[in-house]
């Protein structure tokens, strides 16, 4: 099942306080980013973030899951806890924090 496009649209509309939020379509899913940092998908209409110490204390209680078969798991966010705005902004904001900045891409060579 893909992710509905409301599901991304409530969960970037939720996490107010976290940065600039955005949500990159993926292989029929979703990445999530704050500040320019992937810090984790939709997938299947459940949001997953990158496992992080900060984070993970932050979402107790939580369970590991992978997003999709033969990914690493991550942090399965239950959608009962997305309603609380402020709480989810602030995990993706200290989970942003804990994540490095990506490298400049490398401008495309012209043929």
């Amino acid at each position: 099942m893909a992710t509905q496009q409301r599901t991304v649209d409530y969960l970037l509309e939720q996490a107010t306080g976290a940065g600039t939020l955005s949500a990159k379509p993926m292989f029929g899913e979703y990445g999530v980013y704050v500040d320019g940092k992937m810090i984790g998908s939709v997938c299947d209409d459940q949001l997953y973030v990158k496992p992080r110490a900060s984070g993970r204390a932050h979402a107790e209680p939580t369970s590991d899951a992978p997003p999709y078969p033969g990914a690493k798991p991550h942090l399965l966010i239950e959608a009962d806890r997305w309603d609380d705005a402020e709480w989810l902004g602030e995990l993706l904001r200290v989970t942003a924090a804990e994540l490095p900045t990506p490298k400049p891409r490398k401008p495309k060579r012209s043929t």
